[in-house]
């Protein structure tokens, strides 16, 4: 109760003082805005009188403290006018922000009050409008004029630091000193106004490992060489005290997270100085031996470690690879081993950073190195050919027997087993060699033709006596070599042609030749006629000596009426030993030409046409004759079978008509009333009826005795009348059709299909159900219900 008594007489001696610094302030800044009933005169420039105005009010700016609690209404000034004599007779009126919901005014004295708790953090000042007028006749007696009330601060808010956690990074062993991060606090208390706003940072969490800098924030490392390794992660509480960190101040805490990043400060040690591993003498290059791990504790890049062989007798036998998703070093087989030749080998392998920082250098070597030692495993091994694959070679058509050459394969074991040669016979289908099991010969079945196969290409298998799934394999390619056994001929199908008016020894076809034998006993080839013709008299031949030959005219005057072909023998010589040959013949057309030598025709049929139509204008015009006549057949085709849409449309359907007629019958059994030829269709009258299924072909007429009487009154007759016309009309396509009848008939077996005696009629047909079908089916239901529905209808 007494801090609260000292609080309010604070805040009355504040307004009081205010008041009264505001009332000389404002006399001086008001006395110029407007003139006043109590003034005087002052002289100025060239004699003129200026009025010097007072002001009648007396308030400038006041002051209100926020958060007051108290009972009453807190006093925040007093308005007055100097032309009040204190008769009640003036009323003193407020307006603006608040006006009447949060500051009242008393309209006698002018005394303002603040009826409610301010918060400056929400509104630090409210501009208001003051006026004094008449209370009678509420005219104005002073202008109206604003003032300002300032909701004085109190420290009410404590700081809050922008984030509630912070995350933090710093490098391990970083200096005394090293920044990890800022942290920033606010406060919403005026920081213009006493200390309330003002901020002092404390670490409350944290010592000795990190300090915070009491003005900034800032969080620097407090001791050296914090380790990784030791502890990666620190919790740190940062406080903020408002009133400069005095007692009495508001605070905010956070927490700050500071994780330690790694750097390459440990070298990688082998956790053992020798590894034993073993391997077996079969394994193939590449296989993987063994594996070597140097721990490195720091991790990522820095942890990174690369394996290397640096000495030892297996360093050409062996290699190791860096596998860096484990972090091992991987000893892979380089070549392979003999267990008979060396049966251990030893490795010197070496494990080293692959990033070394160069602050801390000082703290290596950053490698290390350990003994490998390797024993080699005896293998059961397959038999070893003494070469990794075998050619030999074997003359064409060589007899049968033949030795084409000799593989050899050894057991590389201490026991040294003996050997059984055997051929893949999946590589030699045809089966043209054979091989001898205990010694390795190969030889020949069959004749060898190189034009047919040059090479041949087998596999041979070699296998233990006694270890029958021991077996090696060796490729074994043969060459069979060409002899001349093949006679050269034409290179093609030549066929010459000569025109008749060829002149003597023009050259007018150039043949070459082509050998199945090898180069060797090919070209060159030698071309000549059989000494029988030598001395032809039409035609003669030119060896060009590059293995071609130019055939030349020897005569003239050619005709085609005498002789239109001509057979010329040609002999062809190879260049093998010994030399073959074979007879050619060539094929000589003789054409006819024009001036330029260009071939117009080689048949000899052709003089029989006309001259003046060549043999280019006659292909044109039977062309154009051929192309007539299909457009011709098409066109008839078409027509032909154009015919009449199934479907009938609109005006011509004329299978259902409707005759209207305003006779009233006696009913269903009464045949007398009207004549039944009413019934017929118009078009029947002459006992013919047309069918639109189809166009028809031709007309129908209907045989005599068929059509009825318009008077007859047989109802069968018409129908089955009718049924024989549709049944032998052959216009009718071959589906059914509907025929239309407009009489009932009598005697039905099925009685009257109408519904208009239903409800009178004796019917056995039970139509109760409709009752519950619905409203929907409700009229069905009356008309068709039960006799006792329709008696209690009634």
């Amino acid at each position: 109760p007494k801090m609260k008594e000292d609080h309010c007489l604070h805040a009355a001696l504040l307004c009081l003082g205010v008041l009264c610094y505001s009332h000389g302030l404002t006399m001086e800044r008001l006395n110029h805005s407007r003139p006043s009933l109590h003034g005087h005169h002052e002289k100025g420039k060239e004699g003129q009188v200026l009025h010097r105005s007072k002001r009648g009010w007396v308030w400038n700016q006041f002051f209100v403290i926020e958060e007051y609690t108290g009972p009453d209404p807190v006093l925040v000034g007093r308005l007055h006018s100097d032309i009040d004599s204190g008769d009640g007779n003036i009323k003193y009126i407020l307006s603006g922000e608040g006006a009447g919901i949060i500051f009242v005014i008393d309209d006698k004295s002018g005394n303002i009050h603040a009826t409610k708790t301010l918060d400056r953090e929400e509104r630090a000042q409210y501009t208001l409008t003051a006026q004094a007028v008449d209370r009678n006749t509420n005219r104005p007696l002073e202008p109206p004029s604003e003032f300002i009330v300032k909701v004085q601060d109190i420290n009410d808010n404590p700081p809050e630091f922008l984030h509630e956690n912070y995350h933090a990074n710093v490098p391990e062993r970083s200096n005394v000193g090293t920044s990890v991060i800022q942290v920033t606090a606010s406060d919403a208390d005026d920081p213009t106004y006493g200390n309330s706003a003002k901020l002092v940072y404390s670490i409350l969490e944290g010592q000795p490992y990190f300090s915070v800098e009491a003005q900034t924030g800032i969080i620097r490392t407090a001791l050296p060489n914090m380790d990784r390794e030791a502890k990666e992660e620190y919790h740190v509480v940062i406080q903020a005290k408002d009133m400069g960190g005095h007692m009495g101040g508001l605070s905010g805490t956070t927490k700050v997270t500071i994780t330690l990043t790694d750097v390459n400060d440990n070298p990688p040690k082998f956790p053992q100085s020798v590894y034993q591993m073993s391997v077996s003498e079969a394994a193939v290059p590449g296989e993987e031996v063994g594996r070597v791990k140097a721990k490195d504790p720091d991790i990522g890049e820095n942890g990174l470690v690369a394996y290397s062989i640096i000495d030892g007798d297996g360093i050409d036998m062996f290699e190791i690879t860096t596998d860096y998703e484990t972090q091992e070093g991987v000893v892979k087989l380089k070549k392979t081993l003999d267990y008979e030749t060396k049966r251990s080998y030893s490795l010197k392998v070496e494990a080293a950073n692959v990033h070394i920082d160069p602050k801390f250098i000082s703290n290596g070597p950053f490698k290390d190195t350990v003994t490998v030692k390797i024993a080699v495993e005896d293998a059961d091994e397959p038999p070893v050919f003494l070469k990794p694959s075998y050619i030999f070679e074997v003359q064409e058509n060589a007899a049968s027997g033949t030795v084409v050459g000799k593989v050899h394969a050894k057991d590389p074991d201490a026991a040294n087993s003996a050997i059984r040669y055997s051929i893949d016979r999946h590589t030699d289908l045809e089966r043209y060699f054979v091989i001898n099991a205990e010694d390795g010969n190969i030889k020949t079945i069959k004749a060898l033709d190189r034009e047919e196969m040059a090479w041949h290409n087998i596999s041979v298998f070699a296998v233990e006596v006694h270890k029958q799934h021991q077996e090696a394999k060796v490729p074994v390619a043969i060459k069979v070599i060409d002899v001349n056994d093949n006679a050269p001929r034409f290179a093609a199908a030549y066929e010459a042609f000569v025109c008749e008016n060829a002149r003597s020894n023009q050259q007018f076809i150039t043949i070459s030749a082509d050998d199945k034998d090898d180069s060797a006993n090919g070209p060159r080839f030698i071309f000549s006629l059989p000494p029988e013709i030598i001395h032809n008299p039409n035609f003669t031949l030119r060896d060009n000596r590059d293995n071609t030959a130019s055939v030349l005219v020897r005569r003239e005057g050619f005709s085609r009426q005498k002789q239109d072909l001509y057979l010329l023998p040609i002999v062809i010589s190879d260049g093998g030993v010994p030399p073959l040959s074979s007879t050619n013949t060539l094929t000589i057309r003789v054409c006819g030409c024009d001036g330029s030598g260009s071939l117009l025709s080689c048949n000899a049929e052709a003089y029989v046409l006309n001259a003046g139509l060549s043999t280019g204008a006659l292909i044109a015009i039977l062309a154009c004759i051929v192309i007539l006549l299909v457009i011709v057949v098409l066109f008839v085709t078409l027509k032909r079978q154009k015919k009449e849409p199934l479907i009938v449309f609109e005006e011509e359907d004329v299978r259902e008509n409707i005759i209207t007629y305003d006779d009233e019958g006696g009913g269903e059994e009464d045949t007398e009333a009207f004549d039944i030829a009413t019934l017929q269709n118009p078009d029947g009258i002459n006992g013919f009826i047309p069918r639109k299924d189809i166009k028809p072909e031709y007309q129908y007429l209907p045989r005599p005795g068929l059509r009825p009487a318009p008077s007859s009154v047989d109802v069968d007759d018409f129908i089955n009348t009718r049924i024989q016309e549709a049944d032998n009309d052959p216009t009718a396509p071959p589906y059914d059709s509907i025929q239309i009848y407009g009489y009932e008939g009598r005697g039905s077996v099925a009685g009257s299909l109408s519904s208009l005696e239903s409800a009178t009629t004796d019917s056995d047909l039970d139509y109760d159900y409709l009752q519950n079908w619905g409203p929907r089916f409700k009229k069905l239901a009356d008309l068709y219900g039960s006799k006792d529905t329709f008696d209690d209808d009634s």
